[in-house]
């Protein structure tokens, strides 16, 4: 029951970009919804390439009784869901990290929040996770130049003082 086709979603999100280079693009997408085909699923991999998501949160479809598309035909097996959903999720991963990649180098602002695992987390206004030294930075919002990928996200060092 979308309201908008794969051309429009594309167009959108070419003219998202057009009047803002940095936009970040996230969707959530289910794979094996009921009468998906192998077809229709790569043409779902291709648009997720298309747009260059910045993240993608992948969901099998779980049929919920009372639902319209649960008396659907054609339901997807749940092996063939799973096989998608992890090959969705490497696609997912793999946009992750150019997007991460495409951070080293640059200077975000990021508001900390708690210590992780020895380091201190935040988030860029772009929702990339920032990490950095530890210290006595939450709450605090920091200018901080990216060096390189970490974990699930980006370390940096700050470059501003408090």
């Amino acid at each position: 029951n979308r309201h908008y086709n794969r051309e429009e979603y594309l167009k959108l999100a070419h003219y998202g970009r057009q009047i803002m280079p940095e936009l970040v693009l996230t969707s959530d997408v289910i794979v094996g919804f009921p009468g998906e085909t192998e077809a229709e699923f790569e043409a779902s991999l291709a648009l997720i390439r298309r747009c260059a998501l910045s993240k993608v949160h992948i969901f099998p479809y779980s049929r919920r009784e009372g639902t319209p598309a649960a008396k659907m035909p054609d339901q997807v097996p749940k092996a063939v869901k799973e096989a998608r959903a992890s090959r969705a999720a490497a696609v997912a991963a793999e946009l992750e990290d150019a997007f991460h990649t495409s951070l080293i180098g640059t200077e975000q602002p990021v508001l900390f929040e708690q210590p992780e695992n020895g380091f201190y987390a935040g988030h860029a206004p772009n929702y990339a996770k920032v990490y950095t030294a530890p210290g006595e930075l939450h709450n605090a919002v920091r200018r901080v130049r990216i060096t390189e990928l970490c974990r699930d996200g980006v370390f940096g060092v700050l470059t501003d003082t408090p």
